[in-house]
């Protein structure tokens, strides 16, 4: 007798499709000698006055569960960082919870709001996470292609976007962006948050590369809607923690402790030993990234004029470590099939644009948290390319 028990599995997992941007460099990352410029993984080791407080940590035998929400004291470093930063307030035993990255942070918070039917704006090209869990949660997407405004969303589309759609519950932000790099001024923020100030939205706010920015000072805007801001953000990016898997979220102490229900639920709590370090971090390390932002921007710089001459389109980035760039019109649109033609004949890795969402296909993302070296001889592989 054959049994179907895949017919049990709830009908969102099966209609889920997983980000591809994964499985592509995966796919990819299988041939020979290739130089990678897919994923952001910074290149950086973390700082180490933060290992060093992991270390201690686990020599002291603090290998024991936390509060659900993290350790106090993380909690307390992180606001003071968030205050120092950015001139958040956030009470840490009531308005901050610690979490397995940022990841982690939405899934809780989508699965917090989110249901059956309920609709979503995302200003895309955006980060497929995103959509995924989204959709793993029944919620319906409402994409604004930002394209045609150089990749910012404007409080015109906004507008438009909430009268076509007045039911939406929720609206996502990521700034410094992935893909694109593009980010906000304080003006462009306020524009923005004067909008949103007029609605019921809740404001989900992912502004996990906060502190890679390159010319300009970053804005919250949990600075001008504190109210109705879910706020993320961690140590991932800013002190090349991606491994020790530290985000947080803020937001009104009301919500803030809804969506710590599902918080730990699904996580319990953060290591332990990680705390200790993103504690270390935030307390003692809030201008550990300025040593990498110098190098990114040498590499932003490089890399922008370089892409530019060869016909790749693109906006000078002013944050996090990525290029958007458009692909030469005599060359394959398909942005899928390019990137993969690039990978077997250029061997130079890039992520298909199409994999954003709406507004990114013909375009392809570079991440330069790489060498210098492997990004010239990219460049030099795809001038052959090209040619």
């Amino acid at each position: 007798m054959t049994r179907d028990f895949i017919s049990k599995v709830n009908n969102e997992v099966k209609d889920t499709q997983l980000p591809d941007i994964y499985g592509f460099s995966e796919q990819i990352g299988k041939v020979p000698d290739l130089i990678k410029l897919t994923l952001g993984e910074p290149d950086f080791p973390t700082p180490q006055h933060v290992k060093d407080a992991a270390i201690a940590a686990i020599n002291d035998n603090d290998s024991h569960y936390t509060a659900t929400w993290g350790r106090i004291e993380t909690r307390k470093a992180a606001a003071d960082f968030l205050k120092n930063k950015y001139d958040l307030n956030y009470d840490p035993a009531t308005q901050l919870v610690v979490t397995n990255g940022v990841t982690e942070a939405m899934y809780t918070t989508v699965k917090a709001f989110i249901g059956e039917g309920d609709e979503v704006i995302i200003p895309t090209p955006a980060f497929p996470v995103y959509d995924s869990l989204f959709t793993l949660n029944g919620g319906e997407i409402v994409e604004v292609s930002t394209q045609p405004d150089n990749f910012l969303l404007t409080p015109e589309r906004l507008e438009e976007a909430i009268k076509n759609h007045p039911n939406a519950k929720m609206i996502v932000l990521n700034f410094p962006s992935n893909p694109t790099g593009r980010t906000y001024s304080e003006a462009q923020i306020k524009a923005l948050a004067a909008v949103l100030a007029k609605t019921d939205l809740i404001v989900v706010s992912d502004e996990i590369y906060s502190e890679l920015t390159y010319g300009t000072t970053h804005t919250s805007i949990a600075k001008y809607l504190p109210e109705q801001t879910i706020l993320f953000n961690g140590l991932s990016k800013s002190h090349a923690m991606t491994g020790w898997r530290i985000g947080i979220f803020a937001g009104p102490a009301n919500l803030v402790e809804q969506i710590a229900k599902v918080h730990e639920l699904v996580t319990t709590s953060v290591m332990t030993i990680s705390q200790f370090a993103a504690e270390e971090a935030f307390a003692n390390g809030q201008d550990d990234a300025k040593p990498m932002v110098v190098e990114y921007e040498k590499r932003r710089n490089y890399l922008h004029e370089e892409l530019n001459k060869l016909g790749f389109e693109n906006e000078l980035p002013e944050g996090a470590f990525y290029i958007f760039a458009k692909i030469p019109a005599h060359l394959n649109q398909n942005s899928y099939d390019f990137c993969l033609e690039v990978a077997r004949e250029a061997k130079v890795g890039m992520i298909p644009g199409g994999s954003f969402g709406k507004g990114g296909e013909g375009y392809v993302r570079l991440s330069y948290a790489t060498s210098m070296e492997n990004i010239k001889e990219a460049v030099s592989r795809l001038k052959k390319y090209v040619k």
